[in-house]
């Protein structure tokens, strides 16, 4: 018992000691002896019976959760602009710590109250299926993301930037499209998806149909806007060196668009894996993420369809990633990247 408190003691001294914590080496220290707290308790909760735990544990566990919310305040107030790899450091490390304490309350709620695996799997369980199902959710992956998101995500995407550049040619063509593309997003995906696979049959193209629909019509909103942004002055200075339609969209309203275009990339990156998802609930091969949750929950096996979010999740966070760090890299001079 002597030894479960070591970690919690020792880090209740240094948290207060702040000529301690002001430094690099007092944070990791804290933040080491925390983590020995958090898996002295993870170690308790499994080896012991729900019924026999005490209240002091639970007292253990909210203290250590509140020792780890100082610890990422602490992090979190590190000048990262002096050192770049240090900021990049400090930016992965939070988030990490934050969904890390997350992880660990709920390990410790379902195993400690003994919340049955139907109803609410813990963390542990759910990467036991993941390691045990690594083949099949690799399949999975790549039916659903690598084939239906991304073939309708790009499609969808680039057909919406296209017709904005019509729309904002062809003045007209606005006052018809938009319309129809507000009552185009209303379309609930429940209604569309059986007929996607109706029209073009049970395999991914069906659901890349469906993240065509999902996706184009915010592209082509938010490159319109974008477009629109460009302010009346600079229009006026390219005018006076006599520039035509496309020597001003590529070299003035495009780039004032970016941001806006960036935007709609990022918000179809979510939108494009939930519809591919959804659609493959109303018919598809024995393969994808929609089909393996849909089936695994008529199973009963819950932990299974936990790792299929899980893959979900990462996949989608990654992407998203992935279309923030080519927007910083595109758009590096917009005023919402300037540092104070």
């Amino acid at each position: 018992m002597l030894i479960t408190l070591l970690p919690l003691i020792g880090s209740v001294m240094v948290l207060f000691r702040k000529a301690v914590t002001q430094g690099m080496l007092g944070k990791i220290v804290i933040s080491l002896m925390i983590a020995s707290g958090c898996l002295a308790t993870l170690n308790s909760v499994h080896s012991l019976e729900p019924e026999t735990l005490s209240w002091g544990i639970w007292l253990y566990v909210v203290t250590l959760a509140g020792l780890l919310w100082e610890v990422m305040g602490f992090w979190s107030k590190i000048d990262t602009r002096l050192n770049k790899k240090i900021g990049i450091a400090i930016n992965l490390l939070v988030p990490f710590l934050f969904g890390g304490m997350l992880l660990y309350l709920w390990e410790m709620l379902t195993i400690g109250f003994g919340v049955p695996q139907v109803l609410l799997p813990s963390p542990s369980l759910i990467g036991v299926a993941f390691a045990n199902s690594v083949d099949v959710l690799w399949a999975d992956f790549q039916q659903t993301f690598m084939k239906a998101v991304l073939a309708g995500f790009f499609l969808g995407c680039g057909s919406g930037f296209a017709v904005a550049i019509l729309v904002d040619k062809v003045p007209f063509l606005q006052r018809g499209l938009l319309p129809l593309g507000n009552l185009a997003s209303a379309l609930p995906i429940v209604g569309v998806a059986p007929i996607m696979v109706m029209w073009f049959g049970f395999d991914w193209q069906s659901k890349a149909a469906v993240v065509i629909m999902m996706t184009f019509f915010p592209m082509l909103v938010n490159t319109l806007t974008g477009l629109k942004s460009t302010e009346r002055m600079e229009l006026d200075l390219m005018h006076s060196y006599a520039a035509n339609y496309w020597q001003m969209l590529f070299k003035v309203r495009l780039p004032n668009a970016m941001p806006f275009i960036f935007n709609a990339l990022k918000i179809n990156s979510t939108l494009a894996l939930i519809g591919a998802i959804v659609a493959e609930f109303f018919g598809t091969p024995i393969v994808g993420m929609g089909f393996r949750i849909s089936t695994e929950i008529g199973r009963m096996n819950v932990d299974v369809v936990w790792a299929s979010i899980a893959v979900a999740a990462l996949s989608g966070s990654l992407f998203y990633a992935l279309l923030s760090f080519l927007e910083r890299q595109f758009t590096g001079w917009h005023p919402s990247f300037r540092v104070s």
